[in-house]
């Protein structure tokens, strides 16, 4: 979560360079619910020390309302299509969600 807050940071700041101006807040969609807890709670970060750094980092940005962070369960998530294998009906339904249609079909 760390790294795609970084990452939406920098693109945000990148595309104010070129005049393009992102409205706020970003929202970031993820499928880990503890990820949620431990970044909003800040109670929680005494048991786990190793990543308070990272849980600082993201918890500022969702005080600040930089970012907004929603869940998504793991069946609908659009990236899976591209990073998991899914069976055919699980990849008919991304594909649909995401807008991609056959190449190979005749017009």
């Amino acid at each position: 979560m760390t790294a795609t807050t970084s990452e939406l940071i920098w693109l945000c700041s990148f595309l104010a360079s070129l005049r393009v101006f992102v409205k706020l807040p970003m929202q970031l969609f993820c499928d880990n619910q503890a990820t949620f807890h431990i970044a909003k709670n800040p109670v929680f970060h005494e048991k786990i020390k190793h990543i308070e750094i990272d849980c600082h980092f993201v918890r500022e940005r969702l005080l600040s309302r930089e970012l907004v962070t929603n869940y998504l369960p793991s069946k609908l998530q659009p990236a899976d299509i591209y990073m998991k294998a899914v069976g055919k009906q699980q990849f008919t339904f991304l594909q649909f969600k995401l807008g991609i249609v056959n190449p190979h079909a005749p017009n």
